[in-house]
């Protein structure tokens, strides 16, 4: 496998500058084109370029600064999905929640329109160093609203559905594969979530077994990147909720761990760690030596940063259990998987990412 292009690293999203959530209001009022819209975006991602190539990352991405969400933006632009309204929005910690919508697969699933390409060609065309893309997890298809928001007439049988949703997703790392991407990243929230005892209740409620959808979810990511190319890095980023500054599961790995490194063909794993929701180091035991584990330890959450000899205590913690060679250091998930984004200031922001770039080349020697 590739190594990551750097020991310190990011998850993705960022937090959406003033002028982008002007823009984003008056093209929804109809008083704003869509190629101004566009010509903003662009101003506003090669500033956000600018910034992690300032503080020393090694790898870039356009934010997310095209998406409202971090999953459903790419999902809707699947055929055979459609965006609904829905009764029961998501809800967080504490009173936040999403917006009520949620996708729906309403006829065949397929990926024919190069969906979101155009977003990592004009990324790969800013960035002087990696252009890093991300897009969800297939899981993200299904976990939410399970069999009831998946048309009985198209999928009578639900393993054709895991099927076809696997192969639309060769396709689409595909289309990013011809178009020069070699760093993918699959945002993978849900196997955290089966961690959590309380998602299994809320599961079995709806007629799911947590243990099964758990090697269901790992054939389906690796059906998903069968035929990766050569030469292309995949991560994969675990977090329990990530809204506001708010979150939805807790607990820790030792569920998933084993089928985590080991089923599932993925080379590198950032890992949410910023709090004992996520538990301790122990599944990091299951790493096997080809693979990395990203530590998720600084928070995206809050926007006090994390003190430098703190984090390299719980670096050599987690050391413990996985070769530090084998480590690396980021947040613990985006600035903001929403538009919404995390309450902290971009200054903020910008000092964990130093503050990243600053302990991983500390503790490895270079960045």
């Amino acid at each position: 496998m590739q190594h990551l292009p750097s020991r310190a690293d990011h998850v993705g999203s960022l937090l959406r500058p003033p002028a982008l959530h002007t823009a984003r209001w008056q093209r929804a009022d109809g008083v704003l084109s869509a190629e101004s819209l566009r010509q903003i975006e662009d101003n506003c991602i090669r500033e956000a370029v600018q910034m992690q190539e300032a503080v020393g990352l090694q790898a870039a991405t356009d934010g997310e600064y095209r998406r409202a969400f971090w999953h459903y933006d790419f999902l809707a632009g699947l055929n055979g999905v459609d965006m609904v309204e829905v009764e029961s929005p998501v809800r967080f910690s504490g009173a936040a929640q999403l917006k009520p919508v949620a996708p729906a697969v309403t006829g065949k699933l397929d990926y024919t329109n190069n969906h979101m390409v155009s977003h990592f060609d004009f990324l790969k065309q800013t960035a002087h160093v990696t252009p890093k893309q991300s897009i969800p997890s297939p899981t993200a298809l299904h976990y939410r609203g399970g069999r009831k928001a998946i048309s009985t007439e198209v999928y009578p049988d639900i393993d054709h559905f895991f099927h076809d949703l696997g192969l639309a997703y060769q396709k689409a790392i595909a289309a990013f594969a011809r178009s020069g991407c070699t760093y993918l990243q699959l945002d993978e929230v849900f196997l955290a979530y089966l961690c959590d005892p309380s998602q299994h209740e809320e599961l079995r409620s709806r007629g799911e077994t947590p243990e099964h959808l758990m090697q269901t979810y790992a054939d389906l990511i690796n059906l998903a990147i069968a035929n990766r190319p050569d030469g292309m890095t995949l991560a994969m980023h675990l977090c329990r909720g990530n809204f506001q500054s708010s979150w939805i599961a807790q607990g820790g790995y030792e569920p998933v761990a084993d089928l985590l490194f080991n089923t599932i063909g993925i080379d590198v794993y950032f890992m949410e760690y910023d709090t004992e929701r996520a538990g301790g180091f122990e599944p990091l035991r299951f790493l096997p030596s080809e693979k990395m584990a990203v530590l998720g330890l600084v928070t995206s959450k809050t926007g006090e940063l994390e003190d430098k000899d703190a984090l390299k205590r719980r670096i050599d913690a987690a050391a413990q259990y996985a070769p530090l060679e084998q480590l690396g250091l980021s947040p613990q998930c985006g600035f903001a998987s929403t538009e919404e984004g995390n309450i902290l200031t971009a200054a903020q922001q910008r000092a964990k990412l130093e503050r990243v770039v600053e302990v991983a080349d500390e503790v490895w020697g270079s960045a």
